[in-house]
C-alpha cells in the first residue's frame, strides 16, 4: 500500500512539472478579459456614468465631512432647516451635474486606453497621453465629490456634524 501511495504522488508531482508545476495557476485577473473596459466592472461603468461616488469622497467622509447624498437621505435626524434643505440640494445638484459629466469623460477615457491595447500598436508616447488624460479626469472627478462634503460642511453646523457622524456609524 505503501509503495502504491508514493508511486502515486510522484506521478502527481510528474504531471504538475510538465504543466509547469505546482505553482502555475490562473490570473486572478481571468474573469476579467471578456469585460467591455478591462480595467472598470460593469458596476464601476454604471456607478461612473450616474453620477455616483466610487468611493472618491472617502477622506472627507471618514474624517468628519458629510456629504451632500447622505445629508439629504437623513434630513430629518438632521434638523435641517428649509434654508439648509435647500443649500444642500443645491450642493447635491451641482455635484450630481459635474460627477455625471466628468464620469462619463473618465469612463470614455479608460475605454480610449484599453483601445490602443487592443490594437497591438500601443506606443510609449501614446500611451503616456492616454494614461495622463484618464488620470486628469479621476482626478477632477474625486476634486468634485470631496469638493461637495466641504460645501455640506460649511451648511450644518457643529451638533449637526456630530448627529451625522453618530448616525453613520463614526467614532468622532
Amino acid at each position: 500500500m505503501k509503495t502504491l501511495l508514493v508511486s502515486f504522488s510522484f506521478a502527481i508531482l510528474s504531471t504538475q512539472a510538465l504543466a509547469g508545476g505546482p505553482h502555475h495557476a490562473l490570473s486572478q485577473y481571468a474573469q476579467e478579459a471578456a469585460r467591455d473596459i478591462k480595467s472598470l466592472s460593469d458596476a464601476d461603468v454604471d456607478e461612473l456614468t450616474r453620477g455616483g461616488g466610487w468611493g472618491f469622497a472617502k477622506p472627507a467622509e471618514l474624517n468628519g465631512y458629510p456629504g451632500p447624498s447622505h445629508v439629504l437621505q437623513m434630513k430629518d435626524q438632521l434638523g435641517l432647516s428649509e434654508v439648509q434643505l435647500r443649500q444642500v440640494q443645491k450642493a447635491f445638484d451641482i455635484m450630481q451635474a459635474r460627477a455625471l459629466e466628468e464620469g462619463k469623460g473618465f469612463v470614455e477615457a479608460e475605454r480610449e486606453l484599453d483601445a490602443a491595447f487592443r490594437s497591438t500598436t500601443i506606443t510609449e508616447s501614446a500611451l503616456r497621453d492616454l494614461v495622463a488624460k484618464a488620470e486628469e479626469s479621476r482626478s477632477r472627478l474625486r476634486f468634485v465629490h470631496l469638493a461637495a462634503h466641504l460645501e455640506v460642511t460649511r451648511i450644518l453646523d457643529p451638533v449637526q456634524i456630530i448627529a451625522y457622524r453618530r448616525h453613520r456609524g463614526y467614532s468622532k
